[in-house]
């Protein structure tokens, strides 16, 4: 940290609780409805309903479709899921697992597709960066640890 720079206080409990979860309306203990939330959904569900109707039925097409709309709804759910779930729980551990291993099938997913109609080098190329993208979010989500996390443990001692 740099002289001129202020140092954070750690925050009240009350002040972690409000701040914890993104897009939850006026109700801070409950989760509140979201339009934004919805509308995306709608969206989501609206294009891959295209999707699958411009695929002329062609079963990979459909597979590919639904297997992603399907991965992107669980992992929707378990990040709301995630930002509800206090500092510390093992649910925590387990949900981070989830959301990493649905990114992964994400990455895989669509890699595979855009491999697959390009020329060898690109192709070699795009695999590179996904398999650089699921390094970067396992060592994001489980090997290093944020400074808020640190302070609290270090504040525990």
């Amino acid at each position: 940290m740099s002289p001129g720079s202020p140092k954070k206080l750690p925050r009240s409990d009350e002040e972690a609780s409000r701040n914890r979860g993104m897009n939850r309306g006026d109700n801070v203990d409950g989760g509140g409805f979201s339009w934004l939330t919805a509308l995306g959904f709608l969206f989501l569900t609206f294009n891959s309903g295209m999707a699958i109707h411009r695929s002329d039925g062609e079963p990979g097409a459909v597979v590919f479709v639904v297997a992603s709309y399907l991965d992107l709804v669980f992992l929707f759910v378990c990040l709301r899921v995630f930002e509800r779930t206090p500092r510390g729980s093992p649910r925590r551990e387990w949900l981070k697992a989830a959301v990493w291993a649905l990114t992964t099938l994400l990455t895989v997913m669509f890699s595979h597709k855009v491999a697959a109609i390009m020329p060898p080098v690109v192709a070699g190329a795009v695999w590179v960066m996904a398999f650089v993208t699921i390094a970067g979010g396992l060592y994001a989500f489980f090997i290093h640890k944020d400074k808020e996390a640190q302070l609290e443990a270090d504040n525990r001692r």
